[in-house]
Protein backbone atom coordinates (compact mmCIF):
# COMPACT_ATOMS: atom_id res chain seq x y z
CA UNK A 1 0.00 0.00 0.00
CA UNK A 2 1.44 3.79 -1.23
CA UNK A 3 2.00 5.63 1.89
CA UNK A 4 -0.36 8.93 1.73
CA UNK A 5 1.58 12.24 1.29
CA UNK A 6 1.29 14.48 3.96
CA UNK A 7 1.22 18.38 3.70
CA UNK A 8 3.72 20.33 5.34
CA UNK A 9 1.98 22.24 7.38
CA UNK A 10 -0.86 19.62 8.70
CA UNK A 11 -0.98 16.12 10.14
CA UNK A 12 -3.75 15.20 7.61
CA UNK A 13 -2.83 13.47 4.32
CA UNK A 14 -3.06 15.85 1.49
CA UNK A 15 -6.08 15.29 -0.68
CA UNK A 16 -5.56 15.82 -4.31
CA UNK A 17 -6.73 19.13 -5.82
CA UNK A 18 -9.91 17.08 -7.53
CA UNK A 19 -11.15 16.27 -3.95
CA UNK A 20 -13.84 17.91 -2.23
CA UNK A 21 -13.59 19.97 0.48
CA UNK A 22 -15.45 20.76 3.90
CA UNK A 23 -16.38 23.86 5.26
CA UNK A 24 -13.55 24.06 7.44
CA UNK A 25 -10.74 23.28 5.04
CA UNK A 26 -12.20 25.74 2.57
CA UNK A 27 -12.09 28.44 5.48
CA UNK A 28 -8.52 27.60 6.47
CA UNK A 29 -7.60 27.87 2.95
CA UNK A 30 -9.04 31.48 2.27
CA UNK A 31 -8.52 32.71 6.14
CA UNK A 32 -12.13 33.49 6.69
CA UNK A 33 -14.50 31.92 9.47
CA UNK A 34 -16.93 29.47 8.57
CA UNK A 35 -19.61 32.02 9.06
CA UNK A 36 -17.83 34.08 6.52
CA UNK A 37 -18.69 31.16 3.47
CA UNK A 38 -22.11 30.39 4.71
CA UNK A 39 -23.18 34.09 4.87
CA UNK A 40 -21.39 34.30 1.13
CA UNK A 41 -23.84 31.29 0.22
CA UNK A 42 -27.10 33.98 1.19
CA UNK A 43 -25.81 36.73 -1.07
CA UNK A 44 -24.18 35.10 -3.74
CA UNK A 45 -26.31 32.00 -5.53
CA UNK A 46 -23.27 31.34 -7.56
CA UNK A 47 -22.27 29.39 -4.52
CA UNK A 48 -23.69 25.79 -4.46
CA UNK A 49 -21.87 23.23 -2.29
CA UNK A 50 -22.97 19.77 -1.97
CA UNK A 51 -24.69 19.22 1.13
CA UNK A 52 -24.72 15.78 2.83
CA UNK A 53 -26.57 14.66 5.27
CA UNK A 54 -26.96 16.72 8.51
CA UNK A 55 -26.46 19.97 6.16
CA UNK A 56 -22.43 19.13 5.81
CA UNK A 57 -21.27 20.98 3.17
CA UNK A 58 -18.77 19.74 0.13
CA UNK A 59 -17.10 22.21 -2.13
CA UNK A 60 -15.91 21.20 -5.31
CA UNK A 61 -12.64 22.42 -6.86
CA UNK A 62 -14.59 24.90 -8.76
CA UNK A 63 -16.66 25.73 -5.65
CA UNK A 64 -12.89 26.82 -3.95
CA UNK A 65 -11.97 28.96 -6.55
CA UNK A 66 -15.12 30.56 -6.89
CA UNK A 67 -14.93 31.67 -3.45
CA UNK A 68 -11.21 32.66 -3.48
CA UNK A 69 -12.28 34.77 -6.50
CA UNK A 70 -14.83 36.38 -4.41
CA UNK A 71 -12.53 36.59 -1.37
CA UNK A 72 -9.91 38.27 -3.95
CA UNK A 73 -12.62 41.34 -4.78
CA UNK A 74 -13.67 41.62 -1.37
CA UNK A 75 -10.85 41.78 0.68
CA UNK A 76 -7.99 42.33 -2.05
CA UNK A 77 -9.38 44.36 -4.34
CA UNK A 78 -11.88 46.15 -2.19
CA UNK A 79 -14.90 45.30 -3.92
CA UNK A 80 -18.18 45.17 -2.26
CA UNK A 81 -20.82 42.52 -1.90
CA UNK A 82 -22.78 43.82 -4.78
CA UNK A 83 -19.66 45.36 -6.94
CA UNK A 84 -18.83 41.51 -6.94
CA UNK A 85 -22.76 40.71 -7.43
CA UNK A 86 -22.25 42.97 -10.59
CA UNK A 87 -18.86 41.44 -11.93
CA UNK A 88 -20.17 37.81 -11.46
CA UNK A 89 -23.60 38.94 -13.55
CA UNK A 90 -21.85 40.84 -15.92
CA UNK A 91 -18.24 38.89 -16.46
CA UNK A 92 -19.42 35.36 -15.39
CA UNK A 93 -18.73 32.56 -12.71
CA UNK A 94 -15.69 31.13 -14.90
CA UNK A 95 -14.17 34.80 -14.75
CA UNK A 96 -14.22 34.86 -10.88
CA UNK A 97 -13.11 31.83 -10.90
CA UNK A 98 -10.05 32.70 -12.99
CA UNK A 99 -9.22 35.66 -10.24
CA UNK A 100 -9.26 33.31 -7.84
CA UNK A 101 -6.78 31.33 -9.91
CA UNK A 102 -4.41 34.04 -10.59
CA UNK A 103 -5.40 33.81 -14.26
CA UNK A 104 -7.65 36.48 -14.70
CA UNK A 105 -7.10 40.57 -13.02
CA UNK A 106 -9.52 43.11 -12.80
CA UNK A 107 -9.13 46.89 -12.65
CA UNK A 108 -8.33 47.63 -9.02
CA UNK A 109 -10.78 50.21 -7.46
CA UNK A 110 -9.22 54.07 -7.07
CA UNK A 111 -7.32 54.65 -4.11
CA UNK A 112 -9.54 57.15 -1.98
CA UNK A 113 -8.84 58.71 1.36
CA UNK A 114 -11.18 57.18 4.39
CA UNK A 115 -13.78 60.77 4.16
CA UNK A 116 -14.15 60.17 0.22
CA UNK A 117 -15.20 56.83 0.52
CA UNK A 118 -18.28 57.80 1.57
CA UNK A 119 -18.80 61.69 0.51
CA UNK A 120 -17.92 61.81 -3.11
CA UNK A 121 -15.40 64.84 -3.33
CA UNK A 122 -16.31 68.52 -5.14
CA UNK A 123 -14.63 67.61 -8.41
CA UNK A 124 -17.29 64.02 -8.48
CA UNK A 125 -20.16 66.52 -8.13
CA UNK A 126 -19.40 69.12 -10.29
CA UNK A 127 -18.38 66.86 -13.00
CA UNK A 128 -22.20 65.24 -13.02
CA UNK A 129 -24.90 65.69 -15.42
CA UNK A 130 -26.42 69.56 -14.87
CA UNK A 131 -29.78 67.90 -15.99
CA UNK A 132 -29.53 65.54 -12.80
CA UNK A 133 -32.82 66.51 -10.46
CA UNK A 134 -31.49 68.56 -7.58
CA UNK A 135 -32.99 67.23 -3.98
CA UNK A 136 -35.22 68.06 -1.82
CA UNK A 137 -33.60 69.96 1.70
CA UNK A 138 -35.33 67.15 3.57
CA UNK A 139 -33.84 64.23 1.29
CA UNK A 140 -30.63 65.90 1.63
CA UNK A 141 -30.96 66.03 5.48
CA UNK A 142 -31.88 62.75 5.46
CA UNK A 143 -29.26 61.23 3.67
CA UNK A 144 -26.68 63.31 6.26
CA UNK A 145 -28.68 61.61 9.03
CA UNK A 146 -28.01 58.49 7.12
CA UNK A 147 -24.10 59.33 6.21
CA UNK A 148 -23.48 59.23 10.05
CA UNK A 149 -24.83 56.49 11.06
CA UNK A 150 -22.94 54.79 8.63
CA UNK A 151 -19.84 56.78 9.67
CA UNK A 152 -20.97 55.77 13.45
CA UNK A 153 -21.36 51.69 11.86
CA UNK A 154 -17.77 51.69 10.52
CA UNK A 155 -16.75 53.58 13.64
CA UNK A 156 -17.98 50.10 15.86
CA UNK A 157 -16.86 48.07 13.12
CA UNK A 158 -13.07 48.71 13.20
CA UNK A 159 -13.23 48.67 16.82
CA UNK A 160 -14.23 45.62 16.90
CA UNK A 161 -11.95 43.86 14.25
CA UNK A 162 -8.92 46.44 16.59
CA UNK A 163 -10.13 44.11 19.99
CA UNK A 164 -9.96 40.98 17.87
CA UNK A 165 -6.75 41.42 16.19
CA UNK A 166 -5.46 42.47 19.87
CA UNK A 167 -7.27 39.43 21.52
CA UNK A 168 -9.26 41.68 23.84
Amino acid sequence: MQEPILDEESPRPAKSPEAFRTISEVAETLNVPQHVLRFWETRFSQIRPMKRGGGRRFYRPADVDLLKGIRHLLYGEGYTIRGVQRILKAEGIRFVQGVGRGEETVAPLPDLAEDDQLEPSRDAVASEPQDAPALAPASVESLREVLGELRECDRVLKSLTAAETTGE
